[in-house]
């Protein structure tokens, strides 16, 4: 069965993973999908990630991206609040001059670029712009 959003799918995955307060999550894995993670993990948003090969033996027919997940002292998630912006149906580009902020850059928006996935202050760094993901707070 295949999806028609995969980075719909995995963000989703990891929203509701934190509010049912899961330690892990799975997700299915793509390039796009393991640049978010990667950024993700280096936002500090997530403990941990690793990147699982098909095994036919170990019944894994599928790359698939294990998340660990990271929480507060208090057992809060770390992460708040994630959403999709830009979607197969309707894509959303901004320009370098018009990337928006998260909650007064407490968060990150996410963005697709010709250099590769990154986050908004280093694409307002290397002045480029391009599709709008998703936004993390």
């Amino acid at each position: 069965m295949s999806s028609t959003d995969p980075i719909a799918d995995a963000i989703t995955k990891i929203r509701n993973a934190y509010r049912a307060d899961h330690r892990t999550v799975t997700v299915n894995h793509s390039k796009v999908n393991e640049s978010i993670v990667k950024i993700l993990a280096e936002e500090n948003y997530i403990n941990s990630y690793e990147i699982v090969e098909r095994d036919a033996v170990k019944k894994i027919y599928r790359k698939r991206i294990y998340i660990n997940l990271r929480y507060t002292n208090n057992g809060e998630p770390v992460l708040k609040g994630i959403e999709r912006i830009s979607t197969p149906g309707l894509r959303v580009y901004v320009n370098s001059k018009n990337i928006p902020s998260v909650y007064n850059n407490t968060g990150c928006a996410i963005l697709s670029t010709n250099k590769g996935v990154m986050v908004d202050r280093d694409a307002r760094q290397q002045t480029v712009g391009g599709e709008y993901l998703c936004k993390v707070w």
